[in-house]
């Protein structure tokens, strides 16, 4: 019989910088692993989360707990409760059916294609202005501020200032990092406050007069009673932070792995057409979003494990995209897999991320600006890479590159 896994691993520092064999050891010896007692399970294999995704009535996306490291090192559920509110991500059907058929006419992938353009003079501009300095800190000078202008468009939201945004949209999920204290995650819940708060006077301003863009959208739903003014933000807040934190994450995966890998690199440049898989690619590698959070409101089971009512599970999609059962040589990149959007990145089933097609659009159009416009990226040897300490989020803190110019 395999050691039993201590459950201090999920949220042990080095295993959420390097996460790889530790999901090699989850898939083969606890596909569904019960890592506090009757309390929180994770689930790690492609096919298991397959099954999960379907299972709508067993597993729930309206969440009642965020996670946090006790002092033992052991994650905790930290319950909350808001009663009978669901806002689209976290809403089950028939609610999130009816709240993606209100948002969904504004993200679908046409409205998106047009802002395109935009995404293209952003980038000259950002990587224009990284080559005249050499070396640069890539997160702060392209990586987040792409998306987050990006994002803040597609919403409409106005007078919006970039740090601000940035600072909201990260915040959203830092509370679902369960890396934080108990003290930490209490600090970050009382701090959205004040990102609610600012949502909510962009909402209250566009409910005047409703706009054509995506706050206008969110703002009539209001009006035709869709959902009211606290579901309406919450929506809001979840639409920037998805929107801003998982391009943003992609974004900087994509160029540390180009900076590490000088071949595949130099490939890229000379076989542009590629860089659509390329982005799948790291998509399935590091996926921007780690897990996601359901929880269980009868006893059920999955994979020969019973999982009582009032459980939280947490969907591996970081493990299930590396899954060798599904994928060959699932731990490279392979530029010529035949279908290269079977990943579950952006999630599976009713919950895939309506925004997925931006942020595509955005990691093309970024990608192929810094490679047509530099001649070598590598990383700044002297400041290492830093990765943000979540088990949520799969983003680099500090990415110090050197470009040159072409």
């Amino acid at each position: 019989m395999p050691e039993r896994i201590s459950g201090t691993e999920l949220l042990d520092p080095e295993v959420i910088n390097s996460p790889y064999a530790f999901y090699r050891r989850l898939r083969a010896e606890a596909p569904v692993w019960e890592v506090l007692d009757k309390e929180i399970f994770t689930v790690s294999t492609f096919e298991l989360l397959a099954e999960v995704t379907g299972r709508v009535e067993d597993f729930s996306s309206n969440i009642s707990c965020l996670l946090y490291r006790d002092d033992a090192g052991l994650p905790r559920c930290l319950s909350f409760v808001v009663e009978g509110v669901q806002a689209l991500a976290v809403a089950d059907p028939p609610t999130h059916t009816l709240h993606r058929s209100t948002v969904f006419p504004e993200l679908v992938a046409k409205r998106m294609e047009e802002l395109g353009p935009d995404v293209v003079e952003i980038a000259n501009e950002c990587v224009m202005s990284a080559l005249e300095r050499g070396t640069v800190e890539f997160m702060s000078a392209i990586g987040n501020v792409v998306p987050i202008a990006i994002i803040s468009r597609l919403i409409g939201f106005q007078d919006s200032n970039v740090d601000k945004l940035m600072s909201a949209a990260f915040h959203g999920t830092a509370m679902l990092r369960a890396a934080l204290s108990h003290d930490e995650l209490v600090q970050a819940v009382t701090h959205g406050d004040e990102v609610q708060t600012w949502i909510a006077d962009q909402l209250s301003a566009a409910m005047k007069e409703p706009s054509q863009d995506l706050l206008g959208c969110v703002a009539r739903g209001v009006q035709d009673g869709v959902f009211g003014e606290f579901e309406a933000t919450m929506i809001l807040d979840t639409l920037l932070s998805a929107g801003g934190d998982s391009t943003s994450s992609l974004l900087g995966n994509a160029t540390r792995i180009l900076a590490e890998n000088q071949e595949l690199q130099h490939h890229l440049r000379d076989n542009p057409q590629q860089i659509p898989v390329f982005v799948e690619e790291v998509l399935r590698l590091e996926p921007p979003f780690r897990y996601h959070l359901r929880s269980v409101p009868s006893d059920t089971t999955l994979g020969g494990i019973d999982i009582p009512a009032g459980a939280t599970v947490l969907l591996l999609w970081g493990a299930a995209n590396r899954d060798d059962v599904e994928f060959e040589r699932a731990d490279e990149i392979d530029l010529h897999r035949q279908v290269p959007r079977r990943h579950v990145a952006f999630g599976r089933g009713i919950h895939h991320c309506v925004g997925a097609p931006l942020a595509r659009i955005e990691a093309r159009s970024v990608l192929t600006v810094l490679l047509e416009r530099t001649s070598s990226i590598t990383l700044e040897t002297r400041q290492p890479p830093r990765w943000v300490n979540s088990l949520m989020v799969r983003r680099q803190e500090r990415l110090p590159v050197q470009l040159v110019a072409r």
